[in-house]
């Protein structure tokens, strides 16, 4: 694969995929607005839309790549992801976490067979960490977002989007490093359909990354954990400049409302960052004219957190 990503490779990638991962169904939202629609990404194995990427890139590497073992860096849900992934080639796995990062998330990454590493004191550090690691052990890195297999298997999810709403004309999406927008820019943009990326305004590494046209470091600070990427991928972003990715930024109360929403009106029991997307409109930031579709890309949330979000607190 080339630097670039396409079309052709994110349909290269569903065949990859096809039936090792669920086709997450597309639910109608009245209450979200007129013509608006949920892709339930949260109904993903593993709980979020990470394992599409991960099987994507683990079907590229050589009998002696395997042998080595893989590694990755993650805030939980990429780590869960990679651990599933895994276990299902019978491959050893590393993932690099850091202190403070979702317990639950690292336990379901152990559970799954995989080595954690919580040595990095943050989200900024857990990518030096890993390089030193990548470094020391040989072990061939599964990227959570800036990677082309990666991005194309992301994309997957595009591809199942403008099939069950084919008059789709806007996609928003929940974004950290920027791998599932790009991927779904990919899919869907050559269709004329809109995409707009939301993050949490406490962590803007797509939003400044556009701005500034390069990859540029952030101190990620959010409710959603999901999203608080230190930077924003350089392939990421040069496909997402590229096919007109809008960029949109939603507040703490704003993604706590937008939680709180999935889980009443929609009976989705989305985590944080699955519900930037919809907060996003809810809260009236995007337009929409026409058909829109919704990402509610994951749901992995410890009930402590998701009870105080639910009752207000």
């Amino acid at each position: 694969m080339s630097a670039a990503v396409t079309r052709e490779d994110v349909s290269r990638a569903a065949e990859v995929i096809r039936g090792r991962v669920h086709r997450t169904p597309v639910f109608s939202s009245h209450s979200l607005g007129d013509r608006c629609f949920l892709k339930a990404e949260l109904l993903q194995k593993t709980g979020s839309f990470k394992p599409r990427g991960v099987l994507t890139k683990l079907a590229s590497l050589s009998a002696e790549e395997k042998r080595r073992g893989i590694i990755g860096v993650s805030a939980g849900n990429h780590a869960q992801a990679l651990a599933w992934g895994a276990a299902q080639e019978g491959l050893d796995c590393l993932v690099v976490m850091y202190r403070g990062a979702s317990e639950a998330k690292a336990a379901a990454a152990r559970a799954y067979g995989a080595q954690v590493d919580l040595e990095a004191t943050g989200p900024n550090d857990s990518f030096t960490r890993l390089r030193l690691l990548e470094q020391e052990t040989g072990r061939v890195l599964v990227h959570p977002f800036d990677d082309p297999r990666t991005i194309a298997g992301q994309g997957t999810v595009g591809l199942e989007i403008v099939e069950d709403v084919p008059d789709a004309a806007t996609v928003v999406v929940p974004t950290g490093g920027g791998g599932l927008v790009a991927g779904i820019a990919v899919a869907v943009a050559p269709a004329g359909v809109r995409v707009v990326a939301v993050e949490p305004a406490g962590s803007r590494a797509l939003h400044e990354g556009l701005a500034a046209g390069r990859p540029v470091d952030v101190e990620p600070r959010s409710i959603a954990d999901g999203l608080n990427a230190p930077f924003a991928g350089e392939l990421c972003l040069e496909l997402c400049a590229s096919l007109g990715v809008e960029s949109v930024l939603v507040t703490e109360t704003e993604i706590e409302r937008g939680m709180r929403f999935l889980y009443e009106r929609a009976k989705l029991a989305c985590e944080p960052a699955g519900a930037a997307a919809a907060a996003a409109v809810l809260a009236g930031k995007v337009e929409t004219t026409g058909p829109v579709v919704v990402v509610v890309s994951g749901g992995n949330v410890v009930a402590r957190i998701a009870s105080d979000i639910l009752a207000g607190r």
